[in-house]
């Protein structure tokens, strides 16, 4: 028997994101400007395949061969007469949906491998009685032939996501190790470059190693081209080690991205929306993160649009070192009326600021008020739909220039629905309260998250000049009483100092400035909420973080000692922080639930949330914004990996109970998205049904224009870089 973390179950939720009125709303110019940003943001999407796994482009090929040639409907008859059954079928189905939602065999949410749950003599006998296999035989053959081994394969290293031994990267060839990451760390420091768009790949050269820098862009040639005056390619010595820079990773896919950028812009709004686009196409082209961040900063100016967007290389949660982004691209419209509470806390901002634990030289100079709104989502291509996003991560442009943020409303209202039957490890009695304001309790959460979390507090910075960007003769660090003695030269950034820890710290930061700030009335009053109403969010909210912090276990990997979601790991920090605040605040205990099987029952006494609570996260939030703001990478490691530490000892045997959670562990949810498609002048929306195959037949008609070439292009870009893993 395969553990069950490894496969997706048959009732897995797959959910439609429902956007038909907002895009209804939409001027035909609007949908145009969508629709082509779309195009744009799926293509793009296509490379988090190839930043995945080795076999995930090869798989993806595979299923599309299958079910560009008969539909789930049609194939199901097939699949009875090569033998399956009802139930391995589905099986198949729900596997294909899931590689379709997380962009590749590893979950987005976690980074565990998952495998189809039905044998694989059951799943080749499907795939050769398919109509794609009948028309092209040797070719179906030679594919299935190449990735079915991978497939199924549950080796130890290919369990999860992980660098070296720890796990598969394909952000790294397979024989680079955390030495070499941070050698290249350095190297890219250096040299100024970003990691956000890169890979690195390993090779031994008479002996000595030698590095490639691989830069993700339409362009293949090295040398400088028409709209550069220079080239950041080419050969260097670094610590007695060669490194090159070389452009040209995911080519065809970029092309394509730049191609709908620039088809975009003759529908943009405005002047902003135009040079934003201008600027993010030339960055794809030309393998440049200062072009990209030059469109970002198009993008912070764009303010209010009715379309909103953002692409590129964003997120690093899922390089185990911390730094190179995930290929993401979003396509949304403003609701209006959400959007309003979030800009009434925008103004409120700077009298909350002032709430936060730490002295006021710790904040920023000056609070550059974001756009904040809340959208439903058109399209969200990557490997997976946040709720919240607070972008560009970009630390220069954020202390200086600002950022925006987005709550997703239309993701918000299907992902936490929950049934009462699924509440795990709560009181009978706190069940019906949390089903009625776990989603209001959410909205507040990732506004303060999001706005006052990701957005604020300062990082002190001595710039190459040798200029501080604070009074290093006054400042004291609150924690010691002592002068800052640490702090970001030059280039350095939150990201590349903190690396493997950086974005899990940083959820952690931002979720305890949600808990600290929705004691505040006011705050609680902007989203409408009064009185026992108002109490009964808060308590929720907590319970909420404490609940998701014992539901994080399922997300350690007790081999490495290795956590494998920043989020997750954060929440585990908090309830740790919370159980160590003592006086009877968070009470988790072990115990047998009905079906005789093991069962955990966490509980939160709201009286002292106002007191011990506040206490507690008052501290230790404290303590994460000075170790950030003065780079203190020791500390910050002392403190972090301390409570994320997960022990049998102690009051609470969190091994044991990392057993229970994965028994009791319900799957995350899937969406299916709609298809934009031109039809004369106008554009029309296509949207399908909330179902396995409704989600297969968005994937397959997304792409189907040029479906062959970009088939041979993925497969080329894999077979290419394939013996780096092997």
């Amino acid at each position: 028997m395969v553990d069950s973390q490894y496969y997706l179950p048959n009732d897995i939720g797959v959910s439609a994101l429902d956007c038909t009125e907002a895009f209804r709303l939409l001027s035909n110019k609007e949908k145009m400007y969508s629709h082509y940003l779309s195009r744009a943001a799926w293509y793009g999407g296509l490379a988090v395949l190839l930043q995945t796994s080795p076999e995930s482009a090869k798989i993806f090929v595979l299923l599309q061969k299958i079910f560009r040639k008969q539909t789930p409907a049609q194939l199901e008859q097939v699949a009875t007469a090569a033998g399956l059954s009802p139930e391995e079928y589905q099986a198949f189905l729900v596997y294909a949906a899931g590689l379709y939602a997380n962009m590749g065999n590893y979950k987005s949410f976690g980074d565990t491998k998952f495998i189809p749950n039905l044998p694989k003599d059951k799943l080749k006998a499907l795939v050769k009685a398919s109509q794609a296999f009948q028309d092209q035989p040797a070719e179906m053959e030679a594919l299935w032939d190449s990735c079915s081994c991978l497939l199924f394969s549950l080796e130890d290293r290919q369990k999860q996501l992980g660098l070296g031994d720890k796990g598969i990267t394909t952000y790294f060839s397979g024989n680079c190790s955390l030495e070499d990451a941070e050698l290249a760390q350095k190297f890219l420091d250096s040299k100024k470059l970003s990691a956000y768009n890169t890979r690195l790949f390993k090779r031994e050269k008479e002996g000595k190693a030698c590095y490639e820098v691989r830069l993700a862009s339409a362009v293949q040639k090295d040398c400088a081209v028409e709209g550069e005056c220079e080239t950041n390619c080419g050969s260097f010595n670094f610590e007695d080690k060669e490194f090159t820079v070389k452009r040209g990773d995911y080519a065809p896919l970029m092309e394509k991205v730049s191609f709908y950028l620039q088809k975009a812009q003759a529908y943009a709004a405005n002047e902003n929306q135009r040079k934003m686009l201008e600027e993010y196409a030339r960055s794809f082209t030309l393998g440049s993160v200062d072009a990209h961040k030059e469109g970002s900063r198009y993008w912070i100016k764009d303010k209010g649009p009715i379309v909103e967007s953002y692409i590129g290389f964003i997120e690093s949660y899922r390089d185990p070192f911390g730094s190179r982004g995930e290929f993401e691209g979003f396509i949304a419209v403003v609701n209006k009326a959400m959007s309003e509470r979030f800009a009434k806390l925008v103004s409120s901002a700077e009298v909350l600021l002032p709430e936060l634990p730490w002295p006021k030289e710790f904040e920023k100079d000056t609070f550059l008020k974001p756009d904040f709104t809340s959208l439903d989502v058109l399209t969200f291509a990557g490997s997976g739909i946040p709720a919240g996003i607070n972008i560009p991560n970009y630390d220069d442009i954020r202390q200086s220039e600002g950022f925006k943020n987005v709550s997703l409303g239309n993701v918000l209202s299907v992902a936490y629905a929950t049934q009462k039957e699924k509440l795990t490890f709560l009181q009978e009695e706190d069940k019906d309260l949390f089903i009625k304001w776990k989603g209001p309790s959410f909205e507040v959460q990732v506004g303060l998250h999001e706005l006052l979390g990701h957005g604020s507090g300062k990082l002190f910075v001595q710039d190459d000049e040798g200029k501080f960007n604070f009074d290093k003769s006054k400042v004291t660090n609150p924690e010691t009483g002592e002068p800052v003695t640490s702090w970001y030269h030059g280039s350095e950034t939150w990201d590349s100092k903190f690396s493997t820890i950086a974005s899990s710290y940083e959820e952690c930061r931002a979720e305890c400035v949600g808990l600290y700030l929705c004691l505040i009335k006011k705050v609680l009053s902007i989203f409408g909420n009064e009185g026992q109403d108002a109490e009964d969010v808060v308590y929720i909210n907590w319970l909420s973080m404490v609940r998701a912090g014992l539901l994080g276990l399922e997300f350690y990997t007790p081999e490495s000692k290795s956590w494998r979601q920043a989020h997750m790991q954060a929440r585990f920090v908090i309830l740790r922080v919370l159980l160590e605040a003592g006086e009877g605040l968070v009470g988790l205990e072990e115990l047998t639930g009905p079906d005789g099987k093991p069962d955990a029952q966490i509980t939160l006494d709201r009286s002292k949330i106002h007191t011990v609570g506040k206490d507690a996260i008052h501290r230790f939030l404290c303590k994460l914004q000075v170790l950030k703001a003065t780079a203190d990478v020791e500390g910050g490691r002392a403190l972090y990996d301390g409570y994320s530490t997960v022990s049998e000892g102690g009051p609470h045997n969190f091994m044991r109970l990392r057993e229970t959670v994965l028994l009791r562990k319900e799957a995350r949810k899937m969406f299916v998205q709609a298809n934009t498609n031109i039809n004369g002048d106008s554009v029309e929306l296509k949207e399908y049904e909330g179902s396995a195959a409704g989600l297969i037949c968005s994937f397959t008609e997304r792409f189907q224009d040029d479906a062959e070439k970009l088939e041979a292009d993925l497969l080329d870009l894999c077979k290419k870089d394939f013996p780096c893993w092997c």
